[in-house]
């Protein structure tokens, strides 16, 4: 509904939330004869423009003479208002995080395409009691593609028939076929409860039959705490049929968009139809009907990226969050969620049952679980019957390989072992490109981003020496740019593509595969290569991290990690947690189906307490140990963290603006605050950057100490942000 005439004085006047940085609602007029309820979206002029925006809770503001409003210039009828859990959600996460509401709300009201009906298609039918004035085989082919009465868009008809699109225009000229307007998409069909038949575990069926137990309670938090391959996945889409029998709304989370081609094969064998995406890849229409399909319930069950959260879900009735200890949950830019976390808030506002799956739940998950807040069900052992990996440690110090290999001989040797018996390896290193650093041996000169604080990572495939922090890249040079020494360049420390230059040199025969975020041809390319794998198209693959995440291949047999100690040497309070937890995933990829898997981790810390509960196969000392470590230190999930970190272009300044903001704090004894230091990317994207760390008891309003701060503090200018974290997991 557009509006055009605005003499008339308005009946009403509303709060309107719009999708920009500001604390609160503006106010405006409701044209004459126009009604809108809270939730209705509308579009209102700001400033030189008109934006979207929603019809907030609240009264409007009576400070303000209703004749220097402005009025709303359209309402969007067909999207239907967002329901009264959604709006509070959207206040809960503003609230937590100190994001401004409307940025919130941004994520909600993702495209305009989406508020409006998708136009229909111009398609063909025949006319009943029609002959075309001469009968030709392709015309015979195209009217007996046509008997059923059904209308064809015409590419689609001519693709059938197996005829050329003039066909069709003759007949639509001789009136044998009349154009008719058709939907643009059918409406998608509905998942089909029993369409497969599924044996569960007892240890599985015990799991779903308590989840199901779960929705006559409303909100409740369910932990799947199940071994790599232990059927987690069966046991939740048992919970989304309990959803869909309910003829509620169910979503799945998944920290990775390389995941989504194998759960949707799963999906499909269970309910036999694929549910709906959401997440970057998928193309703007078809995010478009994914919106308006979950706005009217005619979308049933969404996987997606963690921004899926914010769809507008007629009656959503279960939310999964699979992998749910992935940091890949964790929005940093603009507004800083983390998805697990708002999946239980949302859940718990909406009254019904969130589940949480993963091989290495997080420690708060698990604290959650032993304090009574979740309840926890173990999955002890894999679903097939076969034994978990046997895992073995090679010293570095003593049994590493010779100067310039990165391959000790022990995992060369049972490389060689696994191809002969048929078997798939994988060789696993959490980091891109060919080599972390490339220097010049005449003079020492290093390759450094000109923008970041970070070096230039050699990727040799693509001749390219790139950023991964702000993705500024440049050919690999002939000469030093500094000293001119020809060839005197030098790659140093490996990659995953160095790794597989050496498997090429070692294994000749085999066939080698790279697996990493940055190849070229994007997540469609790496969809097809992990189907390669999956169905034994690779010999040995050396992958990223990516490869750890969920997926399940029937031939793997042996994983061996080249650098074990990577994550173990950062100043990051979740280090040991997320080291274990990449480390137990990745080793979890051997012998899902059949067993008989071994994994071997590369280490010159054999006797790190991360290493030992790995070769021991006992989780609960590895969490009981990080466990009391956390609470001895008042660290989450025992205490609260947030971060400040303040950037801008001119150093001295930026530091300087830190330092102002710590002499504002309010003084408060059970605060401790750390900093300003400089992060360990001091610079990215050309912006310098200092953090500052406000650790506080669980049990204090961090959010409202926070607000007293930066309400009394010094305010950004001149280039210089301030951003904040709550419960920060990055620290880089």
């Amino acid at each position: 509904m557009l509006f055009d005439d605005f003499a008339d004085e308005p009946d009403m006047v509303v709060s309107v939330l719009v999708p920009v940085a500001v604390p609160e609602a503006y106010t405006y007029r409701v044209p004459t004869g126009a009604s809108v309820v809270p939730g209705t979206i509308v579009k209102v002029p700001l400033g030189p423009r008109e934006v979207l925006g929603a019809v907030w809770d609240g009264p409007a503001d009576p400070a303000i003479a209703p004749k220097k409003l402005k009025a709303i210039s359209r309402i969007y009828d067909h999207a239907g208002p967002l329901d009264e859990t959604l709006r509070r959600f959207v206040d809960w996460v503003a609230y937590w995080t100190l994001a401004p509401p409307g940025m919130v709300l941004r994520m909600v009201l993702r495209s305009e395409e989406a508020l409006e009906p998708e136009a229909p298609i111009t398609g063909v039918r025949s006319v009943a009691g029609k002959e075309p004035d001469r009968r030709t085989p392709a015309r015979a082919r195209v009217l007996e593609t046509l008997i059923d009465g059904m209308a064809w868009t015409k590419s689609g008809l001519a693709h059938a028939a197996g005829v050329s699109p003039s066909v069709i225009d003759g007949l639509v000229r001789q009136e044998v076929l009349e154009t008719v307007q058709m939907p643009a998409a059918p409406p998608p069909p509905k998942p089909q409860l029993d369409y497969a038949t599924v044996t569960l575990t007892a240890a599985q069926r015990t799991a779903a039959d308590g989840i199901i137990a779960a929705f006559d309670k409303g909100a409740s938090v369910s932990l799947i705490d199940g071994v790599t391959g232990s059927g987690k996945t069966e046991v939740y889409f048992e919970a989304i049929a309990e959803a869909l029998r309910r003829n509620r709304q169910a979503l799945v989370l998944l920290p990775e968009i390389a995941l989504t081609e194998q759960f949707l094969r799963r999906f499909e064998n269970r309910f036999g139809v694929y549910p709906a995406e959401w997440h970057s890849d998928v193309s703007p229409k078809k995010r478009a009907r994914v919106w308006r399909g979950v706005a009217d319930g005619s979308m049933r069950v969404v996987i997606g990226a963690r921004s899926a959260l914010f769809l507008p879900f007629m009656d959503l009735g279960l939310i999964v969050v699979d992998e749910e200890h992935d940091g890949a949950f964790k929005q940093d830019d603009r507004v800083a969620y983390n998805a697990r976390d708002m999946a239980v808030v949302r859940g718990h506002l909406g009254k019904f049952p969130v589940v949480l799956a993963s091989a290495t739940p997080s420690i708060e998950s698990r604290v959650n679980a032993d304090q009574g807040r979740y309840t926890r069900y173990v999955l002890p052992d894999r679903a097939s019957g076969a034994a978990l990996p046997d895992l073995h440690a090679i010293d570095m110090r003593h049994d590493g390989p010779e100067r310039g290999r990165w391959i000790a001989p022990a995992l060369v040797a049972a490389l060689r072992d696994t191809l002969s018996h048929g078997g798939q390896a994988l060789l696993f290193l959490n980091r891109r490109g060919y080599a972390p650093l490339t220097l010049c041996r005449t003079c020492g000169h290093r390759f450094q981003c000109p923008h970041c604080s970070a070096w230039l990572v050699e990727h040799r495939f693509q001749k390219r020496l790139v950023c991964h922090h702000c993705g500024h890249f440049e050919n690999v040079p002939d000469r030093c740019p500094s000293c001119g020494a020809n060839e005197s360049l030098v790659a140093c420390g490996p990659g995953v593509e160095r790794i597989a230059e050496e498997v090429t040199g070692l294994f000749p025969e085999a066939r080698t595969l790279v697996l990493s975020s940055d190849l070229l041809g994007g997540p469609d390319r790496l969809r097809r290569e992990m189907k390669i794998v999956e169905e034994g198209g690779a010999d040995i693959v050396v992958g990223t991290q990516l490869i750890a995440k969920g997926h399940n291949f029937p031939m793997m047999r042996l994983v061996g990690v080249i650098d074990a100690d990577l994550g173990l040497a950062h100043g990051d309070p979740r280090a040991a947690e997320k080291t274990f937890q990449l480390l137990a995933q990745v080793t979890g990829r051997a012998g899902r189906v059949t067993g008989g898997g071994a994994g071997y981790l590369q280490t010159y810390a054999p006797d790190h307490p991360v290493i030992r509960a790995l070769l021991s196969s006992d989780r609960d000392a590895f969490y009981n140990a990080e466990i009391d470590a956390r609470r001895g230190a008042g660290l989450p999930p025992f205490g609260r963290l947030a971060a400040l970190i303040v950037s801008g272009t001119d150093k001295a300044g930026t530091e300087a603006f830190a330092r102002a903001v710590l002499r504002a704090a309010p003084t408060e004894p059970a605060v401790t605050l750390l900093g300003p230091a400089e992060a360990a990317l001091a610079m990215i994207r050309g912006r310098h950057r200092y953090r500052l760390l406000a650790l506080a008891p669980r049990q204090m309003d961090l959010q409202g100490y926070l607000r007293q701060w930066l309400g009394k503090g010094p305010k950004p200018r001149g280039g210089i942000r301030l951003n904040v974290d709550i419960d920060p997991q990055n620290f880089l």
